[in-house]
Formats: C-alpha cells, structure tokens, sequence
C-alpha cells in the first residue's frame, strides 16, 4: 500500500467507522454492501477533489489492470454482433457488457483479491484507531490517579490484560492471509505488519483456526529472527497467549517455544560454554534467559489448569520440557563437558527446582513425568547424581587439603551491580539444583524405582543409599556456617541447609521414603563427625557446632518413629550382629561426654549448650519409651543430667549483683538467661524420664522431683505449653506420677492440684465473665461438657489409688452448716464435698449450677 498518502489515511478516517461495519455485516451475511456504496457515492458527489486522491487513483488503475482486457474482448464480439445486427443500441450494448464482466472470472478473483487486502488494512488502520483512544484514556485516567494520590503508579506488563485491548474479529481467510505474509520469504515490513495485527488479534481465534499449523511454524523461526525487535514483539505474543487462553491452546505455544530453544542449542550458532563464564547483560545471552523464564513461568502455572484437560496435552508440554533439558553435545564433542546447557539457564531462574516439585505434586502428572525419565529421559537423572558426586569431590578434597572450597551460598556483593556468572558459580547453581529435583524424586516410590543408576564415570551403580549417603555427608564437607550467622540471610543456598531441608521432609514421610533412610550406611554416615569425637580423632569439619546440630536434629526426627527408634536401639537387622555397637549407644555415650565437658574441641564455644540440649533430646526420645530406657540404663544418663542440673543451679544462684556500667550489666543478663535456659532443659530432661514407671524411679533417686514438678507446674501456669501433644504429654506425666506417693505429695504442694481445682471451679460454676450473652446458653447434652473435658481428664488422670491414699487419708470432710458463694474450693477433698457427697440443703443451695456441677462429679 505504498501508493498511500496522508491524504488517503485522512479520507479513511473520516469513513473508516462505517465501511468497517458495512465489511462485517457483509461477511456475517447481512445486506449492507449497499451501505458501503452509498458512503462511496455521497463522498464522491460532496468532494470535489474525491477524484484527485491517490487512493481512488490506485482503485481505478488495479481494476482497469485487471478487467480492462475482459472489457476489450467484449467490447470487439459486440462490436461484430452488433454489425451483424443481432445487438442493438448503446444501453443495450453497456448493459451486455456490464454483465458479462460481472460475470468473468477475473472479475470475482479481483474482488476476492480487494477483500482480503483492504480487510487487513481497514483492519489495521481501525486498530491503530482504538489503540490510540485507548491510549488517550489510560493517560488520562493516570493523570488524574496522579491529581487524586500524588504519585506515580508505574504499570509494564509483557502482556496486557484482555480489557486493555480492541479486539477485533479474525475471519479464516484474514489469518491464512496473516500465516502467508509472516513468512521468512516475505519483505520484513510486510512481516513486521503482519505481526503488528496478529498481537492485536484474539489469541483464541488464531490458537483455534485453521491456519494456526503454519502460522506455528514461522513464529517459530521468527523467534530465532536476528532483529531482536521482531523476536522481541514475537515473545510478547507468546506471552500474552500464556495469560489469556485456555491449557489446551497454550500447550501449543509452549511446545513450540521449546522446540525453538531445543534448536537453537543444537545449532551452529550456539557457542557458550561453562569455563568461559556468563554474562546476563549481553544482548543475545539476555533474550534466551527471557525466553527460558517466560517457559519456567508457564511451568510453574500451567499444573493448576491440566488435570481439566486430556491427559495428552500435558504430556505433550512433559515431553517437549524433558527433551529440552536433556540436550547436549554428542560424547565425543571435544566441548562436551564443558557445555552450557538448557538445564543450566533454567536453574539460573529456577535454582531450587519448584517447577519440578509442582509438576510431581499429583498422582496425575507425577505419573506422566516419571515415566517418561525412565523410558527416554533418564539422563537427567544420572547428571543430577553426577552434578552432586562432583560437587562432593570438590568439598572433600578442599578438606582433605586444609583448604577452602569456594562458598557461592553466602557472598556478599558489593553496592556494583554484578550481571555475570563464573563458570564455578554456574556449576554450583547447577548442582543446588539438581540437589533440590533428587531430593523431590525420592520422595515418591516411582521416583525411587528410577535407581539405581549407572554413570559413565563410575564402574559400580549408584543406588538410593548411596545417594542418601552422599547427601549426609554434605552436611559436614560442604562449606557451612554457625546458625547464628544463618539467620541474617533471608535465604540460604548452603549445601548444609538445603540438605536439612530434605532429610527433614524424608523423615516427616511414613512411606517407603523413610524406609530408604532408615538404614545403617546413612545412621553410620550421620554419626561419623560423633564418632570421630568420641574416638579422638582428627575432624575436619568447617563448622563443627553447626553439623553437630543438624546431626542431632536428623537423630531426633528418626527416634521419634516407632521404626526409627528401633533402628537406633538394634541396628538395621538386629538378627545379624554387627561390629560397630548400635547407633543408640553411641549417642548416649557422646551425650555423657558433652555434659561432663570431656569433648576438647568444643570447650569455650558459645554454642555448647545448644549442642548438648539437641543430643539430650535425642536421648530423651529413646528413653521415653521402656526399650530405649532399658538399654540406656547401664549409662546412667539420669546421674549425669541431675548433677549438670546440680552445678547450672548452684552457679546460677552465684550471679553477681548487676553495677551501675551498662555493658557489664546486658552482659550479665545475657548471662543469667543463658544459665537459666539451660536450667530449664536439664529440668525438662529429667522431668520426661517420668514417662515410664522406671523411668520414674531413676528420677526418685536423682533427688530432683519437687524441683521437676514445679517446673512443670509454672510451665503449665504460663500456658507455654499449648498445643495437642503437649498436653498428652504431660496427662501422661501427671498419671504416672500419682501412681507413687512421694510424686503424688509433690503435686500437692507445688500447686498443682489447687490450680485444677480452682479452674475446674471456675468453668463449671462460673463461666466465662468475658463472653457477651447475645443469646440464652444451650443447654449441654454431652456426658462431660466439652469446656471441662480437660480438667475431668486431669482429675481421673490423677487420682490413682497411691494418690487417693496420699491426699484424702486421715482427712475428714468439711461438711460445713453454710457455705457462701465466694467460698472456693481448693482441694480433692472439697470437690468430693461440694460436688459428690450433697447431704445437706446449704450444699445445694450454694451451686449455680446444681445439676450440670453434681452430675459432673458423680460421674
């Protein structure tokens, strides 16, 4: 449409509005051709100049071009017909000749022609139309967002919302027009025109049309067009289909983005490499990573939306993923080992692989990914092993050389923006990744199924032990820190942590994911740092506290299950003796050492005292049942948390009196806390020996029951412990207790009982005072009312009969002439009175609620 000037797009204008709607209305099939012809018609008879426009100029030429040789030939047949008299008259000869043209082929080919080119303009020019009045509007609205808020709202978004938009209707033949002029053999303004409408077009029409299998594939190789405008503008398209069509259109598009990436990997053009580093400001490296996160976007959403569509599509978009990421050189390449791959792009955007973890989230799809690792793509998973066992080398052989292996997870840049990678820095990304996908795969039992592996490098396979193994033992090779110098960053990369985090979900599984960790290879590997201390030896460890606390930490989970604990007590297969002794007694063993300080190379840490709290826990897990005490017995583990309990609460009694400086006097404090938390947990560990009925003896004979009970009694005062399991916790305490009288005595006099009491008092007789009666109580009809269900069961809990015989023996009751209604009760003994033996009237007249309270303490 060179032939076009200002003056055309002027006239255009002016009509454009009812032309477009005549055009509509005629291919929807309504009769309004007249329509368009009369506008034609009043514009040529009220301008003058209407002639003199290059745009009618350009409509007469192409007809004339066009018909002019069908009018000639015509002309000549009438012109001999009519000598021979058989046509007669000039009307009759026009007529003749207009119908017979109308008639020709080259007559409907041109309007044909005419259609579809000025459709596509008209179009066009209609679109810039809306687009500009749209645009007017938003600067108008921000203008006066502006007036009204006093500040800019900035709004850059890669695809616009469908409200944003004109959208206009796309016939058929618009779109196979469009598909034909993308083409890579076409001029790039008529691409660039054709691209410019397709984006303002609705993306469900070109996604459902005909033309779409065409239009796919050069948008395809327009991705890879060096203007980056054009591919830009082609990516923007990309994107704007990702947030407004359904899973079945956009799985086209992300397949065929893939398999434009896939391609470009594998092509000439492609030269990166890992040594040489990686710089994100460059332009070209800049468009793939957007590419790679417009994918990694739709990875990440695309799981919410397939389960309503066939199983097909989704693994389509599986498929195109999984043979993406497992591009690489060919084996023999001299560059193979040293390629930049398309997994390394996407863990730059993705390091902790959630895209994986979504798309394994549901038996649906988990089931398509994993099938397809194991049938074609199982190379992923052995570079993942192999990324690992890589990294692992690294560490130890930094370790074995007194050296520092380089710690990526906790740089600190300085103000300057830093927009490159090095090539260590990018094999770490690669390896936290393959890290966090291995530790997701392992969790399910298809996952488990796709091991053990064979890699190239290594003669015997590796198996899921052999993985747990390895993961274990980065927990203390790895580069670590202390946990306090980890809570400044917001998120941690380290080895050490992200490996915690897995154990830690292995451990929450009562599937086979736990069945693969509980084996001796990984309890051994855990317990190497807690041997070599015990043992003597030489530990090269980066952080030693740190790697004690998170061995612990792994301990505990593991002895807090009946198959974990188990494990520890007998090994993996208590019928085969082994040479080393069980886990559990080298756990107590090196608990003992800890609280006699007898560890060397701990003496003076600041960390001491968390480190031996894990370790006791880890204990005290084991003892809480009758097979764990029974084995940890012959340690006299209780001796040795009873005289550290002894020593903390004689020094702590020994803090000086605070002076006036105030550094000494925070320092002091710090240090009164320290000791006195640590009083707590010595407390805490003898009062849970109480769990068992040995257990409760050996806490006899430490002298520390008075003291464990209180502590328990203020802890229960501060309403600390709080949740289900506690509060079992301690009704399990509390029961065991009242079954000797010594304990029985000590909950008398630590309070304990008169609290219950009080409290149970309070809700039956009482109610809450707080509460705004809007409405008359229901009456309950539950056997206990749910509001007094947890006194009733520390009531019946409590009363044993050693209890009974230890708390109402030699005590008569009160049965008193009257009774006021402030009187509380305080004791076992006057809830018998007031509540079970009502033998007089001044005892029935003093309750509020008589009947709900009586019946409460029958039953």
């Amino acid at each position: 449409m060179s032939h076009f000037t200002s003056e055309d797009e002027a006239l255009l204008q002016s009509t454009l509005r009812q032309l477009l709607q005549s055009v509509k209305e005629k291919i929807t099939g309504a009769p309004s051709v007249e329509c368009a012809e009369e506008i034609l018609l009043h514009l040529e008879e009220t301008d003058e100049n209407f002639h003199n426009y290059e745009f009618v100029k350009y409509l007469r030429q192409y007809i004339k071009n066009t018909v002019g040789p069908v009018i000639e030939e015509e002309t000549e047949k009438c012109t001999s017909a009519q000598n021979q008299g058989e046509i007669s008259g000039y009307d009759t000869l026009v007529q003749h000749l207009t119908k017979k043209t109308r008639e020709s082929k080259e007559y409907r080919e041109m309007l044909h022609a005419l259609k579809s080119v000025m459709m596509v303009v008209v179009e066009s020019l209609m679109n810039k139309f809306e687009e500009d009045r749209m645009h007017d509007k938003e600067l108008d609205s921000k203008a006066k967002k502006e007036r009204q808020s006093g500040y800019y709202t900035d709004d850059c978004s890669d695809s616009d919302s469908s409200f944003n938009q004109s959208y206009a209707f796309m016939s058929q033949e618009q779109l196979q027009l469009l598909a034909e002029r993308l083409d890579p053999i076409q001029p790039k303004e008529v691409r660039q025109e054709a691209l410019q409408t397709l984006c303002l077009a609705p993306a469900s029409d070109i996604l459902s049309s005909e033309s779409w299998a065409s239009l796919r594939k050069h948008l395809t190789i327009s991705l890879a067009d060096p203007d980056a405008t054009f591919s830009e503008k082609v990516l923007r398209f990309y994107a704007k289909t990702f947030s407004s069509s359904p899973f079945n259109m956009t799985k086209e598009v992300y397949t065929s983005l893939a398999r434009h990436l896939e391609l470009y990997f594998l092509s000439g053009e492609y030269s990166l490499h890992i040594s040489a580093g990686l710089d994100v400001s460059n332009s070209d490296v800049n468009r793939l990573l957007k590419k790679i996160r417009l994918l990694n976007e739709y990875q990440k959403e695309a799981p919410s939306s397939w389960i309503r569509h066939p199983e097909k599509y989704m693994e389509e978009v599986v498929e195109s993923t999984l043979s993406l990421l497992s591009v690489k050189h060919k084996p023999k390449h001299p560059a193979s080992s040293d390629f930049l791959s398309p997994i390394h792009f996407l863990a730059l955007l993705d390091i902790k692989a959630v895209w994986f973890k979504k798309w394994t989230h549901a038996y649906y799809s988990r089931r398509v990914v994993f099938r397809l690792l194991e049938k074609k793509y199982k190379s992923l998973i052995n570079a993942a092993v192999q990324q690992c066992l890589d990294y692992f080398e690294l560490c130890k052989a930094a370790v074995n050389k007194n050296s520092n292996v380089s710690d990526f997870s906790q740089q600190q840049y300085s103000d300057k923006q830093n927009f490159s990678y090095t090539g260590p820095e990018l094999q770490y990304i690669y390896f936290v990744h393959s890290l966090c996908l291995l530790g997701r795969l392992l969790i399910y039992k298809q996952g488990q199924n796709l091991f053990p592996v064979q890699l190239k490098n290594k003669k015997d396979s590796v198996s899921i032990t052999d993985v747990l193994v390895l993961f274990t033992q980065l927990i203390y090779y790895s580069p670590s820190y202390p946990k306090t110098a980890l809570a400044a960053h917001t998120e941690n990369y380290s080895p050490e942590s992200l490996v915690m985090e897995i154990l830690q979900v292995f451990c929450d599984q009562t599937g086979c994911a736990a069945e693969c960790l509980y084996t001796d290879a990984v309890i051994d590997a855990l317990l190497h740092p807690v041997q070599s201390l015990l043992s003597g030896t030489e530990v090269s460890i980066n952080c030693l506290e740190t790697t004690l606390l998170d061995v612990a930490d792994i301990l505990a989970r593991i002895a807090a299950s009946e198959d974990g604990l188990s494990l520890l007590l007998y090994g993996e297969n208590e019928k085969n003796g082994k040479d080393s002794p069980p886990a559990a007694h080298v756990i107590v063993q090196f608990t003992k050492k800890l609280l006699h300080d007898d560890i060397s190379l701990l003496s003076g840490s600041e960390l001491m005292p968390v480190v031996k709290g894990a370790f006791i826990f880890v204990c005290r897990q084991m003892y809480r049942t009758c097979e764990g005490l029974q084995m940890l017995i012959p340690y006299g583990l209780h001796e040795s948390i009873a005289e550290a309990w002894r020593k903390t609460s004689l020094l702590s009694e020994r803090v000086p009196t605070p002076v006036t400086d105030a550094d000494s006097t925070s320092s002091i404090n710090q240090e009164s806390k320290t000791s006195l938390l640590w009083e707590e947990t010595l407390l805490d560990a003898l009062l849970n020996f109480s769990t068992t009925p040995k257990g409760l003896l050996l806490l006899h004979s430490t002298g520390a029951m008075n003291d464990c009970v209180n502590f328990m009694f203020n802890n229960l005062s501060k309403k600390i412990q709080t949740n289900e399991y506690e509060d079992f916790g301690n009704r399990i305490i509390v029961t065991q207790m009242a079954t000797t009288p010594m304990a029985a005595v000590a909950l008398q006099n630590s309070g304990f009982i008169k609290t219950l009491v009080t409290e149970l008092w309070a809700l039956l007789e009482c109610g809450k005072d707080d509460l705004r009666i809007t409405q008359p109580k229901s009456t309950p009809v539950d056997p206990i009312d749910q509001s007094c269900q947890k006194s009733f069961l520390f009531l019946v809990n409590l009363l044993t009969y050693p209890a009974v015989f230890e708390l109402l023996s030699k005590r008569d009751i009160p049965n008193k002439p009257t009774y006021s209604f402030r009187e509380v009760p305080t004791d076992i003994i006057d809830i018998i009175d007031r509540l079970i033996i009502l033998n007089s009237e001044a005892k029935i007249h003093s309750l509020f609620n008589y009947e709900q309270s009586h019946i409460f303490g029958l039953r």
